[in-house]
């Protein structure tokens, strides 16, 4: 199998594009691409993430896993970064008044998979991860 990198795509369901169109390009800053009346598409990190309209009565129930004493929501998505990148990234979100689910903090500390993360949603209601290894050998070390 070949292990080079490539892109993902991702397309998640949103109930206000100008909200999450907003939030996804002035807040975190991602560049965006095609658009029409109903999706827009984001460089997120080099990954293709699509938010679309959802119809007005789908329903979607919250679901979390306990990870390390925190309540991770699931589903969620996000990306992994380096450290200095996490660092910065997270310090803009403070400054930007993000809502945390689970604030910036370093996750199993001392053990194997060391990880800075923080959890928070967009407008819509999808949980972001956004994660960092000290030493990216970690990232599916058991």
């Amino acid at each position: 199998m070949d292990n080079t990198l490539r892109p993902f795509h991702l397309a998640i369901p949103v109930d206000d594009l100008d909200v999450c169109r907003k939030f996804y390009g002035e807040i975190l800053e991602l560049p965006e691409g095609r658009s029409s009346d109903h999706w827009v598409d984001f460089d997120f990190f080099g990954h293709q993430l699509v938010i679309h309209l959802k119809e007005a009565n789908s329903q979607e129930r919250e679901i979390e896993n306990p990870v390390d004493g925190k309540a991770v929501p699931i589903p969620h998505f996000g990306i992994v970064m380096d450290m200095g990148s996490f660092k910065e990234f997270s310090e803009k979100l403070i400054r930007k008044n993000i809502t945390f689910i689970i604030a910036p903090y370093l996750r199993f500390e001392g053990q194997v998979g060391e990880q800075a993360t923080m959890f928070f949603k967009d407008p819509a209601g999808n949980a972001l991860e956004f994660k960092a290894f000290a030493d990216m050998t970690q990232l599916f070390a058991k």
